[in-house]
């Protein structure tokens, strides 16, 4: 039994036998017995909606949830704001056709001032722009000079938004209308090179006292940090091409990376002093990092181990094997909700793109914080998103208390909305 939740969103009218166009969270899997008033088309579905005609405008979104059995039954209903509903907003980035890149994604990173404000950043990385979402989804667009290639992104304690520039090989602080107002030059000298050595400035972290600036050089191995006076420290990873992603600070005080081709996950002081812990599963292809909420320790996933992992403050390791629907499923990144549930991104890895089949945003019951052994005997529940293909980047709880998440390939941002308040 396949069930389709559809999103129509925008104000209309509804009539009897309307025909409407859904979506299918299978991405074209599972319908080929289908009978009754319906048509596939490739990875859509077209179905001829039986509701009584209404002459009253609906809701802003509409849900109509439809149970293909022995027979076709249509349930429809208002469903505004009902948990565990995804709403997706598409990214139009402006002057599209001047994007480096070929493919579609450019969408990356997302954070936002947690001094009150309600309005998000993302990074735009291929498009050199920054997006500004707010929660109603509306958008405005900032863009930064051609070839810079913004991806890591946090407000500092004062409310200053920084940037890494990772084309650039620059790190850039911006006032709220996205204009540069620093700059610093992260790349390394060579006095044997034709130019600097680009350390490629991926992941962007505040260090505890608010305002030094780390942030991890993905092509050379190093992590590198900002002092409030503008100087500017490089530091070597022990593991030669670990390749460092995502940085974050810890319950300690200090700072921790993940190494995405070194498989071991990198504390550092704010002195510099670097240890590194080896993960036990094989090129396990560690991407986020976040602290435990009210604990001692860092939850991190891997993207190719599929498993969410806890780091305690001594290095020691535990992993969680997250169920999975298909072989080719991989994992992004996570995010505690205000009542310590774990959310995680799940979505078809693109490089191995066969068999096709539904990205989800998934959440672990809190009970994984005091779960004994590494079995992952807690409950769990999938969300499917209705695009196909996202490349999942990045999520967290956003101010209204909300689960939002970057779509890297499919260029959207989306919202499932949580019980949390």
């Amino acid at each position: 039994m396949n069930t389709i939740r559809l999103l129509a969103g925008g104000d209309q009218d509804m009539y009897s036998n309307a025909p409407l166009t859904l979506d299918d969270p299978d991405c074209g899997r599972g319908f080929g017995r289908l009978r009754g008033p319906t048509r596939r088309r490739g990875g859509r579905l077209k179905v001829r909606v039986n509701c009584r005609k209404e002459t009253r405008k609906l809701a802003r979104f509409v849900c109509i949830t439809i149970v293909f059995s022995t027979a076709l039954s249509i349930v429809c209903y208002a469903q505004a704001s009902a948990p565990g509903t995804v709403t997706e907003f598409a990214i139009a980035y402006p002057h599209r056709e001047h994007c480096s890149s070929s493919h579609r994604g450019c969408t990356h990173e997302i954070t936002y001032n947690q001094n009150g404000s309600d309005v998000f950043w993302i990074t735009g990385q291929d498009c050199d722009t920054l997006v500004k979402v707010g929660l109603d989804g509306q958008m405005s667009y900032y863009s930064l000079p051609p070839g810079s290639g913004p991806h890591g992104i946090e407000f500092d304690a004062a409310g200053q938004l920084w940037v890494t520039l990772e084309y650039a090989g620059k790190i850039a602080r911006l006032d709220g209308n996205g204009n540069i107002v620093a700059e610093y030059d992260v790349r390394l000298d060579c006095s044997t090179c034709a130019q600097a050595i680009n350390t490629h400035p991926h992941g962007l972290a505040i260090g505890g006292d608010g305002k030094t600036v780390w942030y991890t050089g993905k092509a050379t191995g190093t992590v590198g940090k900002i002092t409030p006076a503008g100087k500017i420290q490089t530091i070597a990873l022990p593991t030669v091409g670990s390749v460092p992603i995502y940085i974050k600070r810890g319950p300690d005080g200090n700072m921790w990376v993940t190494e995405l081709v070194g498989n071991k996950i990198a504390r550092i002081t704010p002195d510099g002093e670097v240890t590194e812990f080896p993960i036990p599963t094989y090129n396990s292809r560690p991407i986020a990092i976040v602290p435990e909420p009210g604990g001692d320790a860092m939850w991190f996933t891997e993207e190719a181990g599929n498993k969410v992992s806890r780091i305690d403050m001594g290095g020691n390791i535990k992993e969680f094997p997250l169920p999975r629907s298909q072989d080719n499923d991989i994992l992004a990144a996570l995010s505690f909700d205000n009542e310590k549930n774990l959310w995680v991104q799940q979505y078809v890895d693109q490089n191995d793109p066969k068999p096709a089949g539904p990205d989800n945003i998934v959440k672990i019951d809190k009970a994984i914080l005091t779960v004994a052994s590494d079995s992952l005997n807690v409950p769990i529940t999938f969300y499917a998103v209705a695009t196909c293909e996202t490349v999942m980047h990045r999520i967290l709880l956003g101010p209204d208390g909300n689960i939002w998440f970057t779509e890297m390939n499919a260029d959207k941002i989306g919202k499932l909305i949580t019980r949390v308040k």
